[in-house]
């Protein structure tokens, strides 16, 4: 780093301590207006400390520098700040550990939103004299995500909620004060396109869980989609393979037979059979449209399919084959209806855990407890190359639809994207603090979920590499061929289906609370917090312009009310 970087972060760790200290003597604070209340939380005070520190900086380097470029952040923060308060009205701050309540003017406002744009100024400067590659936007949009996240946001929220906000900010003058400003500043403001000022990144969705499937008693290890959407089959430790209709939740069938624990179940292609391997050792087909039980794939004369657990199943896009992965270190290809072995793949030192086939039927791949990647190729067998670059279990694989990415998940905590046909690193997804137990690719190409074990959802960008969204649940993970639908495992047996929502119109606006709010009635209550903070954003006033948008916030934030009022009950 050059030395004026270093002198950057100088001015930003000051401010950061500083906003801490702050944070520590005053306690919680609030901003209010007549757009409601909004509590601040440590993070949040921390983050502006450091928001000052780069202004601080950027003041520095404006002077020291003669660069006008400072002048003309601050003058643009200042519009920006007068525009702001023209458009939400009265601001105040309130900080109850200290009685404190002031408002804040659209003078104030100017000079806060000149300070802004100094900062801004100031961390351009520092990342153009450092080595980091991310540009100021993504700098802030990634702090954003940090503070939006912190555990105490809502809490200053909440204690403003049911205040008289109007009465405590009587004393503002926003429209008088916006006259006398514009009578002495007699300048045009600048004008700028609105994709130039829009920084605020466009939201397109989010997930909602829309139903909680219950029906085995015990974890759910593996779940496929039929390909009309329509129906789901699951595989659990308590020795059941179970038939769902996506669409009412209602379990529609239950196939037994399974000697042990089920770890592993798929569809085929043309949605007439359903298999299921088990730590029986065996893999179980049935038909699906008669319930009828065909057979057990057998290996040459043995009742069983592998010498071990059979860990994962799939099948080839055209439905010729199975491929399972078994803890006795093989892969084997089947017949996909006969059941009978075409091929055994060896070479993994250790138990294969996953299995994938490229959508071209030519590729196979594999990983295993030994820390290594193998790419097949799946007519001959031949083992074309090894990738060990991961240093644990590769735990989950899945390829992208156009062949070209191969994406894993291991117990390293990492995810790693790859050049399918030179095994060459892409990328690496750094995000989860556990084991990665599950990978799904939304059909379009452009999305991947993945699952930790700490229960844990990520969604991911696959281009860029940018997490758009956190949920809470478990492994497996499986998106519908339409991409409407996200299933992933819950806790206690159950199975969540998520659907995309796009507006109010999909968003569930009745029922119970943890309904409307898209969770569980037993999730711990910072992912409930998640969950109404990700609803907020994407239905609030001041974002969403839509006629419904009103009304779906109103219900959110009566949902989200009434799970404060629960959580008081029973503390």
């Amino acid at each position: 780093m050059k030395p004026t970087s270093q002198t950057g972060a100088a001015f930003i760790t000051t401010g950061t301590l500083t906003g801490a200290g702050i944070s520590s003597t005053i306690g919680g604070i609030g901003i209010a207006g007549s757009f409601g209340g909004v509590g601040i939380g440590a993070a949040s005070v921390t983050a502006a400390g450091a928001v000052i520190g780069a202004a601080a900086y950027g003041a520095f380097q404006g002077i020291t520098e003669g660069d006008t470029a400072a002048y003309g952040a601050m003058g643009i923060g200042a519009v920006g700040g007068v525009g702001v308060s023209s458009v939400v009205g009265g601001i105040g701050f309130v900080a109850p550990k200290i009685g404190l309540a002031f408002g804040i003017g659209t003078v104030p406002m100017a000079g806060i939103g000149a300070v802004l744009g100094l900062a801004a100024y100031g961390v351009a400067k520092l990342l153009d004299d450092s080595e980091f590659k991310e540009t100021p936007v993504q700098l802030f949009e990634r702090m954003e995500t940090k503070v939006l996240q912190n555990d105490y946001y809502f809490e200053a929220l909440l204690e403003l909620s049911g205040d008289d906000l109007n009465a405590k900010f009587t004393a503002l003058e926003v429209a008088e004060e916006l006259k006398e400003l514009k009578d002495k500043i007699n300048i045009e403001p600048p004008k700028f396109e609105p994709k130039i000022l829009n920084i605020i990144p466009q939201i397109t969705g989010i997930w909602q869980c829309v139903k909680t499937l219950k029906g085995h008693t015990a974890t759910v290890n593996a779940v496929a989609i039929h390909p009309d959407n329509k129906t789901l089959v699951s595989g659990s430790n308590d020795r059941q393979v179970n038939l769902w209709n996506l669409q009412t939740g209602k379990c529609l069938y239950t196939f037994s037979g399974q000697a042990e624990a089920v770890l592993s179940v798929a569809v085929s292609p043309d949605g007439k059979q359903i298999i299921s391997g088990s730590v029986d050792r065996k893999i179980s087909s049935w038909e699906l449209e008669t319930k009828k039980y065909n057979r057990t794939f057998s290996y040459l004369s043995s009742p069983y399919s592998h010498n071990g657990f059979v860990n994962a199943l799939v099948y080839s896009p055209n439905g010729n084959i199975v491929v399972s992965a078994s803890t006795d270190k093989t892969i084997r290809i089947w017949e996909s209806y006969r059941g009978t072995i075409k091929r055994t793949l060896n070479g993994h030192t250790d138990a294969v855990l996953a299995v994938a086939i490229s959508p071209d039927s030519t590729t196979l791949v594999s990983g295993s407890v030994d820390k290594t990647i193998r790419i097949w190729n799946l007519q001959t067998g031949e083992n074309c190359y090894i990738i060990n670059q991961h240093l644990a279990t590769v735990n989950t694989l899945a390829i992208t639809p156009d062949n070209q990415t191969l994406i894993s998940g291991s117990s390293d905590n990492k995810i790693k994207l790859w050049k399918l046909q030179t095994g060459e690193l892409r990328h690496t997804l750094k995000g989860h603090s556990t084991a990665i137990s599950a990978i799904a690719i939304h059909p379009d190409g452009k999305i991947i979920a993945s699952s930790s074990q700490d229960g844990i959802i990520n969604l991911w960008n696959i281009e860029t590499g940018e997490l758009l969204e956190t949920l809470s649940g478990f492994s497996p993970l499986a998106f519908s061929a339409d991409g409407k639908m996200l299933i992933s495992g819950g806790k206690g047996g159950t199975i969540k289906i998520w659907r995309q929502v796009q507006s109010s119109d999909n968003l569930s606006l009745t029922g119970e609370w943890w309904e409307i709010l898209g969770v569980e009635p037993k999730t711990h209550p910072q992912d409930v917090k998640l969950a109404y903070l990700r609803l907020a954003r994407l239905y609030h006033p001041d974002i969403n312009s839509s006629v419904s948008a009103k009304t779906a916030m109103q219900a959110i934030n009566e949902a989200y009310q009434k799970f404060q009022q629960q959580l008081k009950t029973h503390n």
